[in-house]
């Protein structure tokens, strides 16, 4: 055994770096760790969006993020809806049979493309390029329109249009419909966008 006095003040300021060390340690850690936690914002990109259309009055649109894209819920006239069936013949998929899976629900797979024909909810890009297609609601002659137009949407980029559905005309460049979002309504006024469990 050794014969050497211990020194106490020594010891008290080991210790004292030591537990020091150690909170630092910790509230480095901390945040360190907390980086491999998803953020907020990359919760809500993925998350389910509701909304509210108590206030949507026939023939106006409201535009939603959902995952990054604009998302479009139209409540359409009873003019506008009258008019969907007149145009199957015009439209490159009035059935909306093309590529089901990824663009149109099985409970949008419907002349209306909805879950109630007055209400329509799509993701407002275009299939094209990406583009986001202009409101043309108003029926009639209108640049970069036929003149016996009945309403819906124009893309600036190439010309592209689609009906009050979001179902892409013959002959243009986009190759599909717009994409109809998974959906569903918690009551008639509330609308859950990117959730369809109950649909």
């Amino acid at each position: 055994m050794s014969d050497t006095p211990i020194d106490s003040s020594k010891r008290t300021w080991i210790i004292t770096s030591a537990c020091a060390g150690a909170v630092g340690g910790v509230a480095t850690a901390v945040p360190f760790v907390s980086t491999f936690q998803p953020s907020e914002r990359a919760k809500a990109a993925g998350a389910a969006v509701e909304v509210d259309i108590s206030a949507l009055k026939p023939g106006e649109k409201v535009t939603v993020e959902w995952r990054g894209k604009p998302v479009w819920i139209i409540k359409r006239t009873p003019e506008q809806l009258a008019e969907l069936p007149k145009l199957d013949g015009q439209l490159a998929d009035p059935k909306s049979e093309r590529k089901p899976a990824e663009l149109t629900p099985e409970y949008a797979r419907n002349e209306a493309r909805s879950i109630k024909p007055e209400i329509f909810v799509g993701v407002g890009i275009c299939s094209h390029l990406g583009c986001s297609p202009s409101d043309k609601f108003q029926p009639g002659a209108q640049p970069s329109l036929p003149d016996d137009w009945k309403g819906g949407f124009l893309c600036p980029c190439h010309g592209s249009t689609f009906d009050m559905a979001g179902r892409v005309f013959k002959n243009k460049p986009a190759p599909d419909n717009l994409e109809v979002p998974p959906h569903m309504y918690l009551s008639d006024t509330r609308l859950v966008i990117g959730e369809d469990k109950k649909a």
